[in-house]
């Protein structure tokens, strides 16, 4: 991996002058993702990486918003880097790193903290979400997450980030924010961010219960597919998938009502690249039987390579801290310079002697 630490802004992670639309992208260290994060963002995050410079981060400050054992943090950090790379992320392209590695995240948030209004958050409603009935014990820094993910993606000029239904709410702060310091600073400094929004059939809901997500926070593992899970556990957890009685139907509009069916299909169609009325015209009038066997054998086939390469890079975790290492630098290197410049746009001083400073 390159360890160019030359770039400014407008420049590419390699040095080269920019000519494709900068993305940033960030997942929370949750440790090796589900099928749900595969389908529903990592495998879009690799066919983005043509045709745009891509920042991959692993958001660990944000990660702190809840409380996190330390190392289980760290150990959850390596995980999730290498399940990134063995989906198909490529660190010498593009750059891969963790958030915290890069402090012009926690210098810019704390600028965006003094920019957004309190009115602007108590609209969020994902802290509502999230704080739930006991608001009052939430932390002050998942009540003002948005401003540090409006720095994540701001700190690099970035203009597109991709994102779900969940998210468009704190992309839009982000532009708020955005605007605002422009105009506060008489200014055309930040751009605006342009969502790139994950498509309907990106959903992937639990194996439990298809009202809900499939989500690493449920207690039950049988709900979830995990990208190292073993053949004979990817399988177990297909045959033990909630369903209904009925037999599959023949076309779409029979999924209506029936949301575990509609999950199992929307899987094996986004697995397979396929239309859920291609599926259901080779399974309809079928019992759950044969389309389980057929979709638990289609997710092994697909996942076992990830799943090894996962192991693989684990195998050496020195080499891949190293990685995040060269990665952090290349980020800061694009990050330190629009950063240090809307630090001497708000009045700042320039910074301490030898360190990447705000220009005088």
């Amino acid at each position: 991996m390159s360890s160019d630490t030359g770039s400014t802004p407008g420049t590419s992670p390699s040095g080269n002058p920019a000519s494709r639309p900068r993305i940033f992208s960030g997942i929370q260290p949750s440790g090796v993702p589900t099928l749900g994060n595969y389908l529903g963002a990592l495998r879009n995050w690799v066919r983005l990486q043509e045709g745009h410079e891509c920042i991959f981060s692993i958001v660990d400050l944000h990660a702190i918003t809840v409380w996190q054992e330390p190392e289980r943090l760290r150990t959850q950090t390596l995980e999730m880097a290498a399940s990134l790379l063995a989906c198909g992320i490529d660190a010498e392209r593009h750059i891969l790193f963790h958030q915290s590695a890069v402090r012009a995240h926690a210098q810019l948030a704390w600028i965006f903290n003094c920019v957004a209004r309190i009115g602007w958050l108590n609209r969020m409603t994902q802290f509502k979400d999230k704080a739930g009935k006991d608001r009052e014990a939430a932390s002050a820094g998942l009540y003002v997450y948005p401003n540090l993910m409006a720095a994540d993606i701001l700190a690099y000029h970035a203009t597109r980030v991709p994102v779900g239904d969940d998210q468009r709410q704190h992309l839009e702060l982000a532009n708020d924010i955005a605007q605002k310091f422009n105009h506060d600073y008489g200014v055309d400094f930040f751009p605006l961010i342009e969502p790139i929004i994950e498509g309907p059939a990106a959903r992937v809901m639990s194996l439990r219960d298809g009202t809900k997500k499939m989500s690493k926070s449920d207690p039950s593992d049988q709900s979830r597919i995990n990208l190292t899970d073993p053949p004979d556990v990817i399988a177990l957890k297909i045959r033990r998938a909630k369903t209904d009685p009925e037999p599959l139907p023949s076309e779409p509009g029979g999924l209506e009502g029936r949301p575990e069916a509609r999950n199992l299909v929307g899987i094996y169609a986004a697995l397979a690249e396929i239309p859920v009325a291609a599926v259901l015209a080779q399974y309809g009038g079928q019992g759950f039987a044969a389309f389980k066997e057929a979709l638990a054998e289609l997710l092994i086939t697909h996942l076992g390579p990830i799943a090894a390469e996962t192991r693989r890079i684990l195998a050496d975790p020195a080499a891949l801290i190293a990685l995040l290492q060269r990665g952090a630098e290349r980020a800061a290197a694009i990050a330190d310079p629009i950063v240090a410049e809307a630090e001497r746009i708000v009045g700042f001083l320039p910074g301490r002697a030898g360190l990447p400073g705000r220009p005088g």
